[in-house]
């Protein structure tokens, strides 16, 4: 497992490879939501939420919820008992990890385990901001697991889920970056799930193939993974059951180091 260790954060941000301004690398300042959209580079219509699973919450709230953390390792340190957690549902071990974002050429924090995994609507409990009973918004969705949220939004901008049952699995994406560089008035959250089937996935569609396919090119557009199969290769390598948390677009401090050392 790699050493951690925790530095003060708060500069002003870059341009990645691929042309998504990052607004600000350091959380304390990542709270000055522009709102202003800006071009992508896929030709993709997203500038609603129709086909997107969403909270009628603005994207501000990920930032100000997260600063229940005052340090990154507090919010490691969360995350890491949220998987721990799993051990109730039959994980044998959870592990840490740091991955490279080929895409960005930057470093990623990955925690995962081999517990009973997340079905679809596990999943976006998990991934979830802002429920209200009398909304009659159908993709709208309820306020569950809020330790998830603090912690990965403390540590990164951004973080992709790949969570696996006996008959399902489904991916993830809650990414400040894509909610600030579109200039979102709600919390959009895209998620694929598949049906599992003698060890073949196949897509399981909530309403239409054109909302499936937004969904897959947005997390492609805003996740470090290219294509499809790269996605999938990630649930390849949870053998069986289990959830892999990959947090990335990670903070960095006043001379633009990562706030989390990952050294």
């Amino acid at each position: 497992m790699p050493s951690f260790a925790t530095k003060p954060a708060s500069a002003m941000g870059k341009s990645n490879n691929h042309g998504h301004q990052s607004c600000t690398k350091q959380f304390w300042r990542a709270g000055e939501y522009e709102g202003v959209a800006r071009n992508t580079r896929r030709n993709i219509d997203l500038s609603s939420t129709n086909g997107f699973d969403h909270a009628r919450m603005h994207p501000k709230f990920l930032h100000s919820n997260a600063t229940s953390h005052k340090w990154a390792l507090g919010a490691f340190a969360e995350l890491l008992d949220n998987a721990l957690d799993e051990v109730h549902n039959g994980a044998t071990y959870v592990n840490v990890d740091v991955l490279d974002n080929k895409k960005e050429g930057s470093k990623m924090l990955l925690v995962e385990d081999d517990g009973g995994g997340m079905d679809p609507e596990k999943m976006r409990k998990c991934m979830s901001l802002g429920y209200s009973e009398k909304s009659k918004k159908k993709d709208t969705i309820g306020q569950y697991g809020n330790g998830f949220k603090t912690s990965t939004m403390r540590l990164g901008a951004d973080v992709i889920v790949f969570s696996r049952t006996s008959g399902t699995q489904s991916i993830g994406l809650l990414s400040y970056t894509f909610l600030r560089s579109m200039g979102k008035e709600d919390i959009v959250v895209p998620i694929q799930d598949y049906e599992r089937r003698r060890g073949i996935a196949t897509e399981m569609l909530r309403s239409s193939s054109e909302n499936w396919n937004k969904n897959l090119e947005t997390i492609l557009e805003w996740s470090p993974f290219e294509s499809e199969e790269e996605l999938k290769n990630q649930f390849r390598m949870r053998k069986q059951q289990g959830t892999r948390i990959i947090i990335y677009n990670l903070w960095e401090d006043d001379e633009g180091n990562l706030e989390l050392d990952l050294g």
